[in-house]
């Protein structure tokens, strides 16, 4: 290599001060990425920072904003730019759930969570995706879940913005084949994070007294499915056979279901 010194790649990931967004950065940071944290909590993220330096020797750039509010797109966006750093990897992973019925959940909290889960990863994959297309290379991985492939009662916003991403993801990684861009959705189920303890869903039959499965191998299957370029990726076979029966059952039944997995015991 002549003493020449590789040049820097760059991967920024949302919600990455905990759960699978930092998983997702550790396995850049260990592929010798460096990735851009990017989450409310500054403090947090700088002790992933600091944790990366410490085992990989890189600088992870930290830049802590509230993706929730509707202007936070294009300001992470700008930031990137006015830092010098060129993406090369975008992980939408920052999202969170309302858990309750409807009509008693609150209207701020949805409004929210609808911004962060669908609005700001619309416009982030907008604003990368056209400069990686510009480019001729990029990878986009938007973090879904198995709750995209039916509705669900108690979590009925969550489901629907869930399954936006799934619909919104698939279609753009058709429309840019053959750019050298590519793009994957990642549709994990429960996972052991602090999602459920945010969603107050500790009591839901879907979490109470289940074993889930931990962070760092759930991003390791969402890691290895964007490296390859897949347009979809649902970690395990029974989470797989969960999102194919809302297609061939009664949509009744599904509701029933879905009721029942999220009801509190």
């Amino acid at each position: 290599m002549n003493g020449e010194v590789a040049p820097k790649r760059y991967a920024l990931v949302t919600g990455a001060s905990t759960g699978i967004g930092r998983a997702f950065a550790a396995l850049f940071a260990a592929d010798g990425w460096i990735p851009i944290l990017v989450a409310r909590n500054e403090q947090r993220l700088r002790a992933v920072a600091d944790a990366f330096k410490a085992d990989h020797t890189i600088d992870a750039p930290v830049i802590a904003l509230d993706l929730g509010v509707p202007d936070a797109a294009q300001k992470l966006f700008d930031e990137v730019n006015a830092r010098g750093l060129e993406v090369e990897a975008l992980i939408n992973n920052a999202g969170f759930a309302t858990y309750g019925k409807f009509a008693e959940t609150s209207l701020a909290d949805e409004t929210e969570e609808i911004n962060l889960n669908i609005l700001t990863l619309t416009q982030l994959t907008k604003l990368f995706l056209q400069q990686m297309i510009a480019r001729g290379s990029g990878k986009i991985c938007n973090v879904a879940s198995t709750a995209a492939f039916q509705p669900g009662p108690m979590m009925a916003v969550y489901c629907a913005t869930k399954a936006y991403v799934l619909s919104f993801s698939e279609a753009i990684s058709n429309e840019v084949r053959g750019t050298g861009v590519t793009v994957t959705c990642f549709c994990p189920g429960a996972t052991e994070s602090n999602f459920q303890e945010r969603a107050r869903m500790e009591e839901s039959a879907l979490v109470k007294g289940r074993k889930m499965p931990d962070a760092v191998s759930v991003a390791a299957a969402g890691y290895a499915a964007m490296m390859a370029g897949k347009r979809l990726e649902i970690p395990g076979a029974v989470n797989r056979v969960g999102a194919f029966l809302p297609r061939v059952i009664p949509r009744g039944l599904v509701l029933a279901a879905g009721r029942k997995i999220l009801d509190r015991t």
